[in-house]
């Protein structure tokens, strides 16, 4: 059986991520709408075969929960879950929107999932680790405003096995859940998406989680923890089942959080009964209380400590002084790997952090962000960052899709401001944009001083997707019926130069 193991990560990144071209043979396209086929997708569930394509009209679903139970595509012929127009299929309300149960090779694309009050959706192995959920995609998805207030999720999954979750959006979750909830799910990449105000956690890993990639997104005000890295699980949830005696057992293990954003946050990171957990080239910026924690919650006799987790190459932005770890009992912080990190606090010139280990080759100096005022965290060419970060061979992308440098940079971007492009083999500056992330039909100011540029907007897929003259250094989006996710900016001058940046739509 394949799995999405680090060593093809990056096979994994380019079969999901550039330009889906995989010849996918599909049987038949099933319409799910009122003047479709099928009202719902419970009532097209007896036909649904592999390779099939759901097509969500443009409206409001709001049947309440649709379970779809053992659907089973294949990996050349997958069940695609598809909005006829990006995040305009709008499944509201009821307890849940979509439950998958038991299910294998099945890909959600472009659905609004919002105002439910339980989880927004449901992905599980029907309570039996045997037959877990496998090869489910989710990509382009907008999950949003919970009506609910206590452990509600955006999206639960419990017992998935080889998953992808990527450009999407998780916002305004439920007052006690998190944004993504994972329970004893393996072998899994969550990249390129935005979480703000997602719930307590942006994502949770817990229940025997294990080689989880977490890459390229952006966490913002989340009520406690942006990255729950463990948790506290009751026994019977894990996946797999625990042993009787219980050994060498823990909450998530194998993690990787890799240039990701952020941005305020009661506590970025927190270890959580979690072993060999890499936190590398992130940016972390005015956290609120703690940069990271580490805890211990489930204190079980066969149960490891929170131990040998690493943080690395990362940015470190203050604006007060705060604790900077917190460390509670039945942990072993000094088990705990620190190196290149780069610290600032922007209220004292004589302020070190207090970590639990010495940090190796740390660094206390102002990053010399680009502009953090416009959340442009960029690096610029005197930034001291460039070039001191510890040569780590499991870093592929800074959060632009830049290699790293040998050495890299410190923090989730590589180099002096400057970004190659995804389509072309050429040096550029940064564009700036604000806001940045925006509304699809916000105006946004693009900061250059150029005249008569020439603007090129494309998606991730390397779409060109307009592409016009920059007459103003406005632009109003809502002329271009632009959908939500992540797309790249350019813009050409008359001798040449070329600017580009990311830039975030919802």
């Amino acid at each position: 059986m394949r799995t999405y193991t680090f060593q093809n990560i990056k096979a994994i990144f380019l079969v999901f991520y550039c330009f889906s071209l995989t010849p996918f043979s599909y049987s038949q396209k099933i319409t799910i709408g009122d003047t479709g086929d099928y009202p719902n997708l419970e009532a097209a569930a007896a036909v649904i075969e592999a390779g099939d394509t759901l097509e969500l009209q443009s409206q409001i679903f709001s049947d309440g929960s649709q379970f779809l139970y053992d659907l089973e595509g294949t990996e050349n012929a997958p069940i695609v879950i598809i909005a006829k127009e990006r995040h305009e299929a709008i499944m509201r309300g009821g307890t849940e929107s979509i439950h998958l149960v038991r299910c294998k090779h099945v890909e959600i694309n472009g659905l609004t999932i919002e105002r439910q009050t339980g989880n927004g959706m449901n992905i599980d192995d029907g309570g039996d680790y045997t037959t877990p959920s496998e090869y489910i995609t989710i990509r382009n998805c907008m999950f949003r405003d919970m009506e609910a207030s206590g452990n509600n999720d955006l999206l639960k999954m419990s017992g998935i096995d080889n998953f992808l979750i990527e450009n999407c959006t998780f916002m305004n979750g439920g007052d006690g859940g998190s944004g993504v909830d994972f329970v004893g799910c393996h072998h899994g990449v969550v990249q390129d998406c935005y979480f703000d105000n997602a719930g307590t956690s942006g994502i949770q890993n817990k229940g025997g989680t294990q080689h989880i990639r977490i890459q390229r997104n952006i966490f913002k005000n989340m009520a406690q923890r942006a990255l729950n890295l463990g948790g506290n699980t009751g026994l019977q949830f894990f996946r797999p089942p625990l042993p009787d005696p219980i050994v060498d057992a823990f909450e998530a293990a194998d993690l990787e959080v890799f240039s990701n954003i952020f941005i305020g946050n009661w506590a970025p990171i927190a270890y959580v009964g979690a072993v060999r957990v890499k936190v590398y080239n992130n940016t972390f910026y005015k956290p609120e209380n703690w940069v990271f924690r580490i805890l211990q919650e489930t204190t079980e006799p066969g149960f490891l400590a929170c131990a040998d987790n690493e943080f690395k190459n990362n940015i470190v932005y203050l604006e007060g002084d705060l604790t900077e770890v917190n460390i509670g009992p039945n942990t072993d912080p000094g088990s705990f790997k620190l190196s290149n990190n780069l610290w600032y606090n922007q209220s004292s010139n004589s302020w070190t952090p207090d970590l639990p280990v010495a940090d190796i080759e740390q660094i206390i100096e102002t990053p010399g962000f680009e502009d953090a005022s416009l959340e442009n965290f960029r690096l610029k060419d005197t930034s001291p960052a460039i070039a001191k970060g510890a040569v780590l061979a499991d870093v592929i992308m800074d959060f632009d899709l830049e290699n790293y440098s040998t050495p890299p940079s410190i923090g989730a971007f590589e180099g002096g401001g400057t970004i190659s492009s995804l389509y072309e083999n050429e040096s550029k500056e940064a564009i700036h944009m604000y806001p940045n992330p925006a509304s699809r039909y916000a105006q946004i100011q693009v900061e250059l001083e150029d005249e008569d540029l020439i603007l090129m907007v494309y998606d991730l897929s390397g779409k060109l997707i307009l592409n016009q003259n920059l007459l103003t250094k406005y632009i109003d989006l809502s002329k271009y019926n632009l959908e939500a996710g992540q797309y790249v900016v350019k813009a050409v001058g008359n001798d040449g130069r070329t600017f580009s940046g990311k830039l975030f739509l919802y």
